[in-house]
């Protein structure tokens, strides 16, 4: 699907839910402390959307916790998706394509009503895209046809704030000590929405004591960040996170830069002149400045400094987790390198842009850690830059499940581990990043990221293993036993042209790596420095084929390529 006729489809599905001031069908509407809202039925499926869930955070609110949506009896529509969150538009995240604003705390909720029991397990899904894009309204996320499928569960999608709205360390500005939690607001949103859901889900048939937060990419590192934040202790009851992990996060010094380069931007020197900036100031700003993005701040005031220690310290044993990665996650941004670098196909951008990150990163390993990568990636076939990409699957992704999962099981903790091995058909994707997504929906049309619909006996095990944990704990279905990770076991499940678990997969690349997970590796192109060995050799390639006066002109590269963040 092209740009245009994506924005087109987005846009389409955009509106405004209005204050109902006439009749209604009482047979939509539920109670919430909030308001009366009105869905929609279509077929069993009755939907609700756009509900707000916390005091908008405009005008003085910009940049404050969220506070409690105020109670109230008025009668809303609920038949439109709120506001994306401020962010650039982005061909991969249609949700950026709709409609954008700062009032964007608002939920989702998905039920059958041919199913009318109460107490319905909840599935509450955070959606990714690297803390700075994403929205509920992307098509991928539509709960409909999951809650056809399953009528005994209700489906959420929740939104929050992103980029510079919801991951910016201001504690170094004049007037920031009145905003110590703002490295981490887009969580402390999700915490407010789970408040609201526990507080509100029994109206629509739902299970407060029964909430399994669930989520992808930057929501999988949301879902393992939550079980670590006081206030939400309580609000669910188990973890799904699907390509994400404690390891999407960011340090108070790689948050400074983004602070930094929005006082510059704006104009702005204190707490007090950034809050009188109005939206479309702010909108502008961020278009220059979305790449520079921040994770979760491991700030030690809403998130520990060490994430990774919570873990092993057995903080959040209580909490069953189902989580795992995708075979070639990091192929994703195969397709995310289109337009990067000037006359180049995304696939060869790709090639350089890996290369460049890797021999960036290498400079903070040590002599020791240098050792076992060479191992690594001497022990890879096929082509050099695939071998460095199958390291950033097991760094960035692979590894720190697993690590997350061993730390759980060792203090107790139920979890399960998985590893899904079906490819996108789309040509060098592979089982990448965000595969999955289709499948776990039910929406095994939308090809996005897998290029044909979904295999639909792949799709319907996983959603039923899925479906299971939420409803008991246990992802196991009578065709697929599956037992949980332990540190004698390992056992991981292998989702792909064939279902089977496996015990301590790839043993000898866990053993090997497993201690540079330390390093939180998320990878950032802007902070690249382009002085290594790719660009030289770039260079003297275009020497030899162009000539010196066609090499300067051409180069550098740096100053051609259009960057952007990976992964998350």
């Amino acid at each position: 699907m092209s740009k245009n006729s994506a924005k087109e489809t987005m846009l389409s599905l955009a509106g405004e839910n209005r204050v109902l001031t006439d009749g209604f069908d009482a047979a939509c509407a539920v109670r919430c402390h909030n308001g009366v809202f009105v869905g929609q039925q279509n077929g069993d499926t009755l939907s609700f959307k756009g509900i707000p869930y916390a005091a908008q955070p405009v005008g003085e609110r910009r940049w404050r916790a969220p506070e409690k949506a105020p109670a109230s009896d008025t009668v809303y529509e609920a038949r439109y998706f709120g506001h994306s969150s401020i962010q650039t538009e982005l061909h991969s995240e249609r949700a950026s394509y709709y409609p954008q604003g700062e009032d964007c705390l608002n939920l989702n909720i998905w039920l059958n009503t041919a199913d009318n029991s109460r107490q319905k397990p909840v599935m509450v899904f955070f959606h990714g895209g690297s803390y700075g894009w994403g929205g509920t309204s992307d098509p991928l996320y539509e709960g409909t046809n999951l809650v056809a499928k399953f009528p005994d569960i209700i489906v959420v999608t929740v939104a929050y704030r992103t980029g510079i709205m919801g991951f910016i360390d201001f504690s170094a500005v004049d007037g920031g000590d009145a905003y110590r939690d703002s490295g981490n607001l887009g969580l402390l949103d999700q915490v407010c929405a789970l408040r609201w859901l526990h507080d509100n889900i029994g109206a629509f048939g739902g299970d407060s004591a029964n909430i399994t937060i669930w989520g992808e990419s930057a929501g999988a590192g949301s879902v393992s960040l939550l079980p670590l934040i006081a206030d939400a202790k309580g609000l669910f009851a188990r973890v799904i996170a699907q390509s994400g992990t404690v390891a999407f996060t960011s340090s108070r010094e790689e948050c400074a830069l983004l602070t930094d380069k929005l006082m510059k931007a704006s104009g702005c020197r204190t707490m007090q002149q950034l809050v009188a900036l109005s939206t479309n100031t702010l909108m502008q700003l961020n278009k220059e400045l979305n790449d520079y993005n921040n994770f979760p701040e491991r700030d030690g005031v809403v998130l520990p400094l060490d994430p990774y220690a919570a873990y092993e310290n057995g903080d959040v044993a209580d909490i069953p987790m189902l989580l795992g990665t995708n075979r070639d996650e990091c192929r994703y941004w195969i397709n995310e390198a289109e337009g990067m670098v000037p006359l180049l196909d995304s696939k060869t951008t790709y090639k350089y842009i890996i290369h460049i990150q890797y021999e960036n990163d290498r400079k903070r390993f040590s002599d020791q850690e240098k050792a076992a990568i060479k191992r690594f990636l001497s022990a890879q076939k096929g082509k050099r830059y695939l071998a460095v990409t199958e390291l950033y699957n097991e760094l960035t992704f692979r590894l720190p499940a697993v690590r997350q999962a061993q730390a759980n099981a060792r203090r107790g903790g139920t979890v399960y581990l998985y590893y899904w091995d079906y490819p996108s058909a789309i040509d060098f994707l592979g089982a990448c990043h965000a595969v999955e997504l289709s499948s776990v929906f039910n929406n095994l049309d939308d090809t996005i990221y897998t290029g044909k619909p979904s295999d639909p006996d792949l799709a319907d095990t996983v959603q039923r293993m899925w479906v299971n944990f939420a409803r008991c704990g246990d992802p196991s279905i009578e065709e697929h036993p599956w037992e949980p990770y332990t540190d004698q076991t390992k056992v991981t499940m292998v989702l792909g042209k064939r279902i089977r678990p496996i015990g301590d997969l790839f043993s000898g690349r866990r053993k090997l790596l497993l201690p540079l997970t330390d390093h939180y590796l998320h990878g950032s192109y802007v902070t690249m420095s382009f002085n290594v060995p790719t660009v030289y050799k770039a260079v003297l390639r275009l020497v030899a084929r162009l000539g010196v006066a066609a090499a300067i002109v051409a180069l550098p590269i740096s100053a051609v390529i259009k960057r952007r963040r990976s992964p998350g």
